[in-house]
This record gives C-alpha cells, sequence and structure tokens, in this order.
C-alpha cells in the first residue's frame, strides 16, 4: 500500500529533473515551502522527523506514571495497599528484565526500525487499554497484566527512537536530538502528574460519583497520547522507506551486537557502575511513584500542589539534561560529575526525611542532580568497554536496572504499609549511600588502574589525536 502511494510521488520528482530537484522538492531558488518540507535532503523536512521522534515516546512516557499521578484514587477505588499498588511498576519492569537484551535484536535482525516501531507503539497502546478496562471491570490482576503487556513495549520503544536519531541525524547534531527527545518525554511524565488528578475529577463531576469506573475511564482517555505515539510511528515509517528509496538510504540499525558471553569480560570499574546505576535509580522511581501522597500526607499539600511538586524533577530535567551533556562533554571528569550528583541526591532525600524545610528546595536540587548523572554516568561504559561489547554492557545495565526497580518497588510499598514515610525515606537513603560508596569505590579503582575515566575533555582530545595518527 505505502509503495503504491509512493510511485507517483517519484514519478512526479523524476519528472521535475535537475540535481537540485531531484529528491523530491522544488528547485533550490523555490520559495515554496512544500517541496522544502517534501525533501528529505532538507533541513525543513528533517525538522519534521524530529517532530515526530520527539512525539513518538510521548504517550509512552505520559503513561508510564499514570500510577503515581493517581495513587490516591487507585489505592481507594481497587481497595489495594500500597504493596500491591507498587505492583504496577514492578511488572512494567519485570519484562524489561530480559528485553533489555533483545530489543536491538528484534529490530536490527527480525522487525526492522519501521515495524519494530510500530510493533512496540502497539503493544504500549494495548497494555494501555488492557490496564484501563482492569479498572473499569474492577480486576486489580487485570490492571497488572495490563501494565506488564505495557511494559514489553515501553523499553523498546524507546531503543526504536534512538535507532531512528542516529539514522537521520549522524554528525553534529545528534547529541542536540537526543537531548530533545529527553526532553519531551519528561514533558510527557510532566504533563501527566499535573493532569490526570484534574481530569480523574472532571470525570467524577460528570458520572456523578468516584470509584473504578471513573477510575478506567480516566486512564482509557490518557491513553489517547498512546494512540498520537502510534501515528508519529506509522507516518515516521512511510518517511523512512521514502526516504529511503529516494535518497538510497540505509534503515536505521542500533549497532547492537548482543553476546552474553561477553559478560565474563567485564571488569570492575564497569560492574562498580551497574552498582551506582541500580542503588541511584532505586531512590528516584519509586520514589516518584510515592511521592505524591508523602507531600499530601507530609508537608499538607492539596493534591494538585503535590502533583505539581512530585513533577519537578521531570520539570527540571527536560531542560538541564542537554545543557549538562554538554558542559560534561566540554570539561570531562565524569567521575567527580557523578560523584556531585549522588552527593546532591543524598542531602536532597536527607532533607526530606528529617526536615519541615519547604520541600521545592529538596526536589529541584533532586531534579538538577538527576540530570547530571544521566549526562555523566551512562557514556562512561563506552569509555571501559570495547565497541563489540557496547551493545552487550548496555543491555545488561539497563537490564539489571529493571530488575533492581522491579524488586526495590515492592520493598518500598511494603515498607511504606508496615512502617511509613520515615522508614521509607531511610531506605531511599540507604539506597544512596550505597551508591555513594560504589562512586567512591569507581574513583579510587579508576586511579589505581591509570584508567581514563576522570580525564578531562582536553586529556581525552590529546589521546584520540595520538590513536588517529598511529
Amino acid at each position: 500500500m505505502a509503495a503504491a502511494e509512493e510511485r507517483p510521488l517519484l514519478a512526479d520528482e523524476a519528472a521535475r529533473g535537475g540535481d537540485d530537484d531531484h529528491h523530491g522538492g522544488g528547485g533550490r531558488g523555490d520559495p515554496r515551502p512544500l517541496p522544502a518540507l517534501c525533501d528529505p535532503a532538507r533541513l525543513a523536512h528533517r525538522l519534521l522527523v524530529l517532530a515526530l521522534m520527539c512525539f513518538l515516546g510521548f504517550g509512552s512516557y505520559f503513561c508510564y506514571d499514570n500510577p503515581a499521578a493517581l495513587q490516591t484514587q487507585v489505592q481507594r477505588d481497587m481497595h489495594v495497599n500500597t504493596a500491591k499498588f507498587m505492583l504496577l511498576y514492578a511488572w512494567y519492569s519485570w519484562p524489561n528484565v530480559i528485553l533489555c537484551f533483545f530489543g536491538g535484536f528484534l529490530i536490527d535482525r527480525i522487525f526492522g526500525i519501521r515495524w519494530g516501531t510500530i510493533i512496540f507503539s502497539c503493544f504500549v497502546c494495548v497494555g494501555q487499554v488492557i490496564f484501563a478496562m482492569g479498572a473499569i471491570a474492577n480486576a486489580f490482576w487485570l490492571m497488572e497484566f495490563g501494565r506488564f503487556v505495557f511494559g514489553i513495549g515501553g523499553e523498546s520503544l524507546a531503543v526504536a527512537q534512538n535507532t531512528y536519531a542516529v539514522s537521520w541525524f549522524k554528525g553534529k547534531e545528534l547529541n542536540l536530538v537526543f537531548g530533545l527527545q529527553l526532553s519531551m518525554s519528561r514533558i510527557g511524565s510532566t504533563v501527566n502528574m499535573n493532569i490526570m488528578g484534574w481530569l480523574y475529577t472532571k470525570i467524577q463531576d460528570l458520572l456523578g460519583s468516584s470509584g473504578h469506573i471513573t477510575l478506567g475511564v480516566t486512564l482509557m482517555i490518557g491513553g489517547i497520547t498512546c494512540i498520537i505515539s502510534l501515528f508519529c510511528a506509522l507516518v515516521l515509517a512511510y518517511l523512512d522507506r521514502r526516504a529511503e528509496r529516494i535518497l538510497h538510504k540505509e534503515q536505521g540499525k542500533t549497532g547492537e551486537v548482543i553476546k552474553l558471553t561477553d559478560v565474563k569480560d567485564f571488569s570492575l570499574p564497569l560492574w562498580l557502575m551497574f552498582l551506582i546505576c541500580v542503588c541511584y535509580y532505586a531512590a528516584i522511581f519509586p520514589f516518584i511513584g510515592l511521592g505524591k501522597v508523602f507531600f499530601m500526607e507530609k508537608f499538607g499539600f492539596s493534591s494538585q500542589a503535590a502533583s505539581a511538586i512530585n513533577s519537578v524533577v521531570y520539570i527540571i530535567s527536560a531542560p538541564m539534561s542537554p545543557i549538562f551533556g554538554f558542559l560534561v562533554d566540554k570539561a570531562g571528569r565524569n567521575v567527580i560529575w557523578v560523584l556531585c550528583a549522588v552527593a546532591i541526591t543524598l542531602a536532597s532525600h536527607v532533607m526530606l526525611a528529617f526536615t519541615f524545610w519547604n520541600p521545592w528546595i529538596a526536589m529541584c536540587l533532586l531534579g538538577l542532580s538527576y540530570s547530571l548523572l544521566a549526562c555523566a554516568l551512562w557514556p562512561m561504559v563506552a569509555f571501559v568497554v570495547p565497541e563489540h561489547q557496547l551493545g552487550t554492557a548496555y543491555g545488561f545495565m539497563q537490564s539489571i536496572q529493571n530488575l533492581g526497580l522491579a524488586i526495590i518497588s515492592i520493598i518500598a510499598g511494603t515498607i511504606l504499609d508496615t512502617r511509613g514515610y520515615l522508614f521509607l525515606e531511610v531506605f531511599f537513603i540507604a539506597c544512596v549511600s550505597l551508591s555513594l560508596l560504589a562512586v567512591v569505590l569507581l574513583y579510587l579503582v579508576n586511579r589505581a588502574r591509570g584508567g581514563n575515566l576522570n580525564y578531562s575533555a582536553r586529556q581525552r582530545e590529546e589521546i584520540a589525536k595520538l590513536s588517529h595518527t598511529e
């Protein structure tokens, strides 16, 4: 169907003739915007593709934190305690313990980037619908199953999104594109945190009462964002196929070569990075998942104000991730940046646990440190792992991160049910402290071995020049 639709376009482009317009646009002097927008070699067309890439993951990130935005409503309407509520996050993470290894393989070898993106978008849509139907049917087990299906598509869709970015924006623009994609994903999470509670109230007023049906309808309406993302996947597939025909462009590949036997070759610094990753994110995502009620109970915030402060981590991350990425690129010293990020996070949780200071201070610091750690930690893997093992290393890192989040989510819910928020914050402080210890060990091991993890940007440039001349 898509191929048939492209033939008239290509015939029309060939009929125009000339080197300047054989890509589907008019001549270079053509003032009309449409030819430039239709030409995959032009900036206008690539900006259109970039917009679609950014919105591709919007629905997934918007719906991921639906439970956090509606924690009070979910627990009340479905009659579940906090431990069962946190299973909605655990079931998202369980499939990604395995799929982080094979998502790239499925895209490269089985589906291709276009079909892979569409299929994973469909999993996200179907999972959200099942999740909402579970609430409408008053069946919590069905909601859990919906989150499992949603999880199958969520992380792999992010892999597909990054693969499209590499395919279309190789070169100087790529870091900016990754930053914009991350910013849009955080905007999706932020919009969710601030709109879902309000939407539930409006549906409640419309139906005349609260309950599991109101919750289900709210979640179903939220799922519209997943349909928008699926539409973006379909349009991207068409545009990518068209660009391949016109520009003889290769289909995007993740570049991942997954070999589980590579795990035995992982070095001590890499294992320390894995430990930093698991312990750090264990104190971020489960905390945000439970944060709304925490701010209502401890600080007396209204539901809307609690949602706003709970989302400030994502709000700050949206603009700061590209800025911190640029800063770390220019300065180097990755280990020091990671140490600063973990220390600031520890201070934020201590403030939230043991003081009644305005929580906006701690949450803003948490947003800054969260953004900084992502920019400084993940690139370090490439400094200690050969290129042919990068796919396995990143897959393993994501896998144990999801395993840790699944387990920590269950533990956090149980602690909150039995001990309360103070003990929960102490638990998060312990996780971040372990992460801080791992960073200090990483610094000492790297220094003792003469490693390159803490090189300045200038040192790395000099080493790169030497290797290039050799």
